[in-house]
């Protein structure tokens, strides 16, 4: 995934956060399972074929890769604390 379209991915999650009056649970949420992120996406590779039949395909790919990349969980914290 490019830097961009991982720049857009993460404003998309923080701005529907904001939405939905849950910044500040989804920002502990990260930190606490921060160490768990990599087996996060793992599950989600997993159950993709599931998954896939409500979300778009695409969209699960990309939200699995930025949770796969420590550093991108990193920048989805900094993004939602900037709210």
């Amino acid at each position: 995934m490019d830097k961009q379209r991982r720049g857009q991915l993460i404003e998309n999650l923080a701005r529907r956060a904001e939405r939905m009056r849950l910044t500040a649970p989804a920002i502990l949420f990260l930190e606490m399972n921060r160490p768990l992120a990599f087996l996060g996406a793992q599950l989600l590779w997993a159950t993709q074929p599931f998954l896939n039949l409500w979300l778009d395909h695409a969209d699960l790919r990309e939200f699995t890769l930025l949770l796969e990349d420590p550093a991108g969980v990193q920048e989805l914290i900094e993004r939602l604390e900037s709210v």
